[in-house]
Order: structure tokens, then C-alpha cells, then sequence
């Protein structure tokens, strides 16, 4: 009898004690499950976030047809004109892999096109835009520029009427179409050549895969056509082709932003003077400006405090634990972005 209500007495205590157990087991469940949704909560936006690749410099790769916001990228409002999609493409080396399809507006988003030309050889600097030729000097396009070119360049340069002093300008389509070519028309030889984009439309829209996961080349590769895409909405282009300017007496000129205007990618940047850049980095490095056609992306040659990285490739790039690798542009003066492709690259898409 005392054994069974000893064994009774045992049976309820394990009773109790599994009810107590289970009572705190749904304590910490309910505990678990608030601390759960802010571990959710934290991972989401982890997972939102976008993160660079140390290696690539490249973001986390979307799904192939999947559309991704401007704002995303850095680019300005305004800078695209179409929702950026990504899809299948091959680059420059033969790689398949997913592309973002971007199309510029042709003309910046944020900053004025101009001035190119001063109208006469008494005007300042404010009336022109600036000159580079590869020399590693920039140039203020005004009036006392204009009259002293032949003691830059030699015999032959006379780009004014020396009886009024106005500046020869190519002010219509035909004269500019006739001049910022290559082959330049012998009548438009001494003239300080412009164009305008009304001539255009507003602008000359042009489409690009990039990327987005960039592929690294085991040799770099040239620059020879436009290189990449401002933030801003406009083509970053090759070197200018001075040489074949200067041999026709001519002065494509640029405008402050390193900018100007031909009949076939309508404006376009030749060199980075501060216009297209994004916010501050927060950590003072050097502000981003666009991305290369191997989809790293592109920063401004000075930091913050306004110096220029030392440990900088032939390319003109180098790596980061936060950007991976990436470019420094140039200063305008040496007339290019950056010296040469370390991504195999995307393309120009042709206008259908």
C-alpha cells in the first residue's frame, strides 16, 4: 500500500512537472517567435541590400529578364529613358552570362551642354569651354586662346576675321557636319567647330549591355571605341581623335564638363572635370562617376581630401575590400578615362 501511493505520489509529480515543462516550452516558443520576427526583419533587409563582390566589384547577380530601378545603379533621374532590364549576353571574350540593358537619354541630367566656341578674340573664359590635346594641359577656349594658336601649334592657325576679331564658328548642321569628321571639308578648315543637339532631335539615345557581374581579362585590352556610361546619361568616349583635329586647323571644342557634340553619338564626354559624379563615399573615397563597358564601375581621380591612389594598374584601377576592383579616372588633360579594359567587355546595341 505505501509502495503503490509512493508510486502514485511519483506518477503525479511527473505529471506536474510535464506540465511545467511544457508551460515553459510555450513561454520560449512565443519568446523565440518575437525575437525571430526582428532576426527576419534584419535578414530581409540584409538580403535587400545590395553587396559587393571584393573580387568583381560587382553586385549580386538579379535573375536574367528581371528589371532593376535607375536609382539602384546611382544613375540620375532623368540620365535613362527606359526601365533597365538584364537578359542573356555574351561579352568581348566569349563569356555568357547576364547583362544589364541600359539606354541613355543622350544628353546629361543634371548639368548644361555649353559653351563651346567664344564668338570673338576679346572674349573671356566664361564665353568658351575648354581644349585638351593629350599634353597633359587644359586650356580655356576665350578670345586670347584663339589669337595666340599659332605660337602653340605652329604656322597656319588664323580661326578669327582679323578685321573684326569675331571667331570663325561652325553655327549650322551643314557647317557642323561638314567639320567634326575626320575628314574634314577644306572650307571649314580655321574654324572653331560646334554643334547643337537640336540638330538631333535633343539627343542621340544609345543602348548598352553591361555586365553585371564583370569577368576579368588574364590581358587587358585596348580602348578604342566609347568606353563606358556616366551617371549623368551620357556616353563616355575613346581618346578624341586630336591629332586629325589639329591637322585640320580645327578646335573641336569641349565644354566645362569635357563634353561636345558630333552627328553620330550626338553628346558625349572625352575627359571627367567633376560633372556626373554621385554622393560622397563614406569614407571619403573618391566619388563614383559611371561604369566601364566591362561593368566596373568608374570614380573620379581625387578622394575626399583630394588625393589621387598610388597603387593604381595600367588601367587605371585597383581593388578595395568594399568596391572591389574598380577605375580612377585620368586627369582631362590626358585626354582618356581610363588606359585600358580589365573586363572582358558588353556593347553598344544598334539602333533598330
Amino acid at each position: 500500500m505505501c509502495i503503490r501511493d509512493r508510486c502514485t505520489a511519483q506518477t503525479y509529480l511527473i505529471i506536474a512537472l510535464g506540465v511545467i515543462l511544457c508551460a515553459c516550452g510555450d513561454s520560449s516558443t512565443d519568446a523565440n517567435y518575437e525575437e525571430t520576427g526582428q532576426e527576419q526583419t534584419s535578414t530581409e533587409i540584409s538580403t535587400d541590400s545590395t553587396t559587393d563582390d571584393v573580387e568583381t566589384g560587382a553586385e549580386t547577380e538579379p535573375d536574367s529578364d528581371a528589371s532593376v530601378t535607375a536609382s539602384s545603379l546611382l544613375f540620375f533621374d532623368d540620365a535613362v529613358i527606359e526601365t533597365i532590364t538584364t537578359q542573356s549576353c555574351t561579352l568581348s571574350g566569349g563569356t555568357q552570362t547576364t547583362c544589364y540593358r541600359i539606354t541613355l537619354a543622350g544628353e546629361p541630367a543634371v548639368d548644361e551642354i555649353g559653351p563651346f566656341c567664344p564668338p570673338t578674340i576679346e572674349s573671356d573664359a566664361s564665353q568658351g569651354g575648354i581644349w585638351f590635346d593629350g599634353s597633359g594641359e587644359v586650356y580655356d577656349i576665350d578670345g586670347e586662346f584663339i589669337s595666340n594658336l599659332d605660337q602653340l601649334y605652329g604656322d597656319g592657325w588664323l580661326l578669327y576675321d582679323p578685321s573684326t576679331g569675331e571667331v570663325n564658328i561652325t553655327d549650322t548642321q551643314a557647317a557642323c557636319e561638314a567639320a567634326a569628321r575626320p575628314n574634314v571639308d577644306p572650307a571649314y578648315q580655321n574654324y572653331c567647330v560646334q554643334c547643337d543637339l537640336e540638330y538631333y532631335g535633343g539627343g542621340v539615345s544609345e543602348t548598352v549591355l553591361l555586365p553585371v557581374t564583370p569577368v576579368p581579362l588574364s590581358t587587358p585590352s585596348y580602348v578604342n571605341a566609347n568606353m563606358g556610361v556616366s551617371l549623368n546619361g551620357v556616353i563616355l568616349a575613346a581618346q578624341a581623335p586630336v591629332d586629325a583635329i589639329l591637322s585640320n586647323y580645327t578646335i573641336a571644342a569641349f565644354d566645362d564638363c569635357g563634353g561636345h557634340i558630333n552627328p553620330f553619338d550626338g553628346y558625349h564626354y572625352h575627359a571627367a572635370t567633376g560633372c556626373s559624379t554621385a554622393s560622397e563615399e563614406e569614407d571619403g573615397h573618391a566619388s563614383q562617376i559611371g561604369y566601364a563597358l566591362d561593368g566596373y564601375r568608374i570614380y573620379a581621380m581625387l578622394d575626399a581630401s583630394g588625393y589621387e591612389e598610388t597603387d593604381l594598374d595600367e588601367c587605371r584601377g585597383h581593388t578595395d575590400d568594399t568596391r572591389g576592383y574598380h577605375y580612377h579616372v585620368a586627369s582631362p588633360g590626358e585626354n582618356m578615362f581610363i588606359g585600358c579594359f580589365h573586363g572582358e567587355q558588353g556593347e553598344w546595341v544598334a539602333s533598330e
